[in-house]
């Protein structure tokens, strides 16, 4: 049972705010006590005081008393009853709710209001808000926010505490606290215990031996300024009077907000370091967001009131690590990932890239195993293939870099399009770390690997690196790719620090390109504008698409890549897409096996598109116009579809307002049509011709007959450079294929001799389509 009767102004910050809004003002419940202060009606052991009738020297909860020594009834009982029989009481019933209870004894904790010392924080909490506004928070919502709404609101900082552990006041005060005096150093400590042994009230110096400048472990191994040492000293004041520590100890954030000067032993060493700026402000911090109210506050705080300066430049408030459903991770609920099980199997570098690149560091992060291997597999795994298929190759042709670079607008297009590319990231990776978003940095290198380095510019360049002779347009694609990968390991190594660094010394070893013994050693890249050649990234960014569509619609129809098509046919928007298309057309006839593409300059009479709302992002947009806009989008024409496709916006009119849409806002799509497959992304449409002709059929099965025989050489441990015959059992359909194709079968696969036979003797049996098969092959 708890009493409930009034808002007692000493027993919390919102009770004694309310209580002084009243009016009239609600005095504490306060009584002088013998000396004449202002003390509760409760002392510090827990009893009522002297002067309450029957109530005085009880507990006031009974489970302060020893076992079997508690009265029947509660203080709390007695006084709900007494108030009762005196007809005061309006109504008395229990009320249960939360309360703190010590983790030592578990019995229930009193609040007890006590003399503190607080800093006047209200005094230049102004100027905390102002120097706040120049620090660079991630995310900008907390700093603005949560915090910034802190520091305006701020109290005074109740400095002391009422403990034994921790750093003592440095504070000495006379018994009637007129005179006090406030300990800035060792030094000052010893000088005034000297004058204390003088005046006859100190009987010897604790630190005797303490030498004043020597900052050596072994000197300052004299000095414990802890509690139980420094109560003992007694100083005495300039008027003569014995002066005592004050008793409380100092608010352990203090400590750590302290922490840039006090790790350096400012003032009393390295000034240089925090005066002339060399280790202060800290470039940034990093800390749960919870701690708005403490680390960071505390570091604002001292930052201000000692230096009038920011404590750190930057801030990265971490959000929680969830499960993979948004809950908190408990071993209770079985949902906790060990992360030691998990760098164990996965690698820490694994690990760090996909909760990087998977979330912000301030955003939570829903963590998924499943993402881990994803990450490993993907991205790690195809930058080592790509490093694979390169040392392969290189230590083929013996490849070091000891040719002289190859200038870049002499070298292929694909070059200087991936050196391009390359460049583009180096920007947006630098900028991106510079302002404290790894996130975005992350994607964008896992984007450059995954999609531009090993899905198109190595399948793009792969005859270049096992055929020809060794001169200059190989040269230039092993600089080019050499390069590449090495960038990759500098940009990476931040965020994937031993896998990187392993790529790093396997590249410069080889080459003695570089000097450096680790990636960790080596100067960051850096961007080139001139290497930047964004004309050509636009064609390549449309070859990509143009070819990505055209793939997904095989796939669609089940249509393999080694099966040659006729045709695709491509509208055209305006004459620069017309030129870039054509630009990059062998390139995109060659990556998606089709014979010819053909550009439409008005597709009206063959291809119909049709247009409808994305919801997604037009109610967030728009909200209850949303549904006027969507009607109107739907009455879209052809010219307008193609003029939003071409230009990336449209103009509208909704009751009288103008609004503009963007691709975003839209989903544009294309009817089929018969013997064709359509569709469309980035503002490229393309229809796929998916007639395929007997000789069409047969190129087909050559080059499924090229991909079995490289699959055996490999196999069977042949050289990429030996010489082979092979022997084919007899089989109609494929002997008029091969017939049709032996030029090209023979140069794809090093073959001398192609010979078809009515049995081959101990031949590996191979099938595909409808052609069934046996084959050998010797060199």
């Amino acid at each position: 049972m708890e009493l409930e009767l009034y808002t007692a102004p000493t027993f919390g910050a919102d009770d004694a705010k309310v209580a002084k809004e009243a009016t009239p003002e609600v005095p504490p419940m306060l009584v002088l006590d013998e000396n004449g202060n202002l003390v509760p009606l409760v002392d510090l052991q827990g009893k009522f005081i002297q002067g309450l009738g029957n109530y005085s020297g009880k507990y006031v909860k009974n489970e302060y008393y020893n076992d079997g020594e508690a009265p029947e009834r509660s203080a709390d009982v007695e006084i709900a009853i007494q108030l009762k029989e005196e007809n005061k009481a309006f109504k008395v019933e229990k009320y249960v709710h939360s309360y703190p209870h010590c983790w030592r004894t578990d019995k229930p904790i009193l609040y007890y209001p006590l003399d503190s010392w607080f800093i006047k924080v209200t005094e230049i909490k102004d100027k905390m808000f102002d120097l706040n506004e120049t620090i660079n928070w991630k995310p900008k919502a907390t700093g603005e926010g949560r915090f910034g709404n802190w520091l305006k609101n701020a109290n005074d900082w109740n400095l002391s505490r009422s403990r034994y552990w921790g750093i003592p006041l440095p504070i000495w005060r006379t018994e009637d606290g007129t005179e006090e005096m406030l300990i800035g150093s060792v030094e000052e400590l010893c000088s005034e215990i000297e004058k204390s042994i003088a005046a006859g009230f100190q009987k010897e110096n604790p630190f005797k031996g303490f030498e004043v400048g020597n900052m050596s472990e072994e000197n300052y191994d004299l000095v414990d300024l802890h509690k139980n040492v420094v109560d003992n000293i007694v100083l005495v004041s300039p008027s003569g009077k014995l002066m005592k520590r004050e008793s409380d100890l100092i608010d352990v954030w203090f400590d750590s907000g302290a922490m840039p000067y006090a790790q350096w032993h400012y003032p009393f060493e390295n000034k240089d370091l925090i005066d002339e700026n060399k280790a202060f402000p800290a470039d940034f911090i990093a800390e749960g967001v919870d701690q708005t109210r403490g680390w960071f506050y505390t570091l604002h705080a001292i930052g201000t009131l000692v230096f009038d300066k920011i404590a750190y430049k930057n801030v990265v408030s971490n959000g929680l690590v969830l499960d993979k459903n948004g809950q908190k991770m408990s071993k209770r609920l079985g949902n906790a990932v060990d992360p030691f099980t998990t760098l164990a199997e996965y690698g820490p570098d694994a690990t760090r890239w996909y909760m990087i690149s998977n979330a912000n560091p301030w955003d939570n992060l829903k963590f998924d195993i499943e993402g881990v291997a994803e990450v490993r597999r993907k991205f790690f795994g195809t930058l080592y293939n790509t490093y694979s298929f390169f040392s392969l190759y290189a230590n083929i042709d013996g490849f070091t870099y000891a040719e002289a670079e190859i200038p870049l607008n002499e070298r292929p297009e694909i070059d200087q399009w991936i050196i391009s590319e390359l460049n583009t990231l180096i920007k947006v990776v630098d900028e991106a770390y510079a302002d404290y978003e790894p996130t975005k940095a992350t994607r964008a290198i896992s984007d450059f690997v995954q999609e531009n380095l090993s899905n198109w510019y190595v399948r793009l360049c792969r005859r270049r690196f096992w055929k020809g002779d060794y001169a200059q347009d190989k040269i230039a694609a092993y600089q080019t790719l050499y390069t590449c990968l090495l960038t990759v390991s500098k940009l990476s190594a931040p965020v994937a620090p031993f896998f990187m660094d392993k790529l790093y010394r396997d590249l410069t070893q080889a080459t003695q390109s570089e000097k450096y013994d680790s990636v960790h050693l080596a100067e960051f890249p850096k961007f080139v504008e001139n290497f930047v050649n964004k004309s050509l990234e636009s064609k390549m960014l449309k070859a990509q698409t143009i070819s990505s569509l055209v793939l997904s619609l095989r796939k669609k129809e089940m249509i393999k890549v080694r099966q040659p098509l006729q045709k695709v046919m491509i509208p055209i928007l305006d004459e620069n897409q017309r030129v870039e298309i054509e630009a990059v057309s062998d390139l995109v006839k060659a990556e998606v096996n089709v014979k010819e593409i053909v550009l439409l300059d008005d597709a009206s009479g063959i291809l119909v598109k049709q247009i409808k709302p994305n919801f997604k992002t037009l109610g967030p947009r728009f909200g209850k116009d949303m549904g006027l806009i969507s009607k109107k989008i739907q009455t879209f024409t052809s010219d307008q579809i193609n003029q939003l496709e071409r230009l990336g916006f449209l103009s509208i009119d909704i009751s009288g307002n103008t609004i503009t849409l963007s691709q975003d806002d839209v989903e544009i799509s294309s009817q089929d049509i018969e013997g064709w497959l359509v569709a469309n992304s980035n503002g490229i449409t393309v229809a796929l011709d998916i007639t395929i002709t007997e000789e069409l059929k047969q190129e087909g099965i050559a080059r499924e007959l090229v991909n079995r025989i490289q699959n055996i050489r490999k196999d069977s441990g042949f050289e990429v450079t030996d010489k082979i015959k092979v022997h084919l059992q007899n089989n109609e359909a494929l002997e008029k294929a091969v017939l049709a194709n032996e030029a090209y079968i023979k140069s794809e696969t090093l073959t001398e001799t192609l010979l078809f036979e009515v049995n081959v003797a101990n031949g590996t049996e191979i099938e595909f389509d409808d052609i069934k098969t046996k084959i050998t092959i010797t060199k």
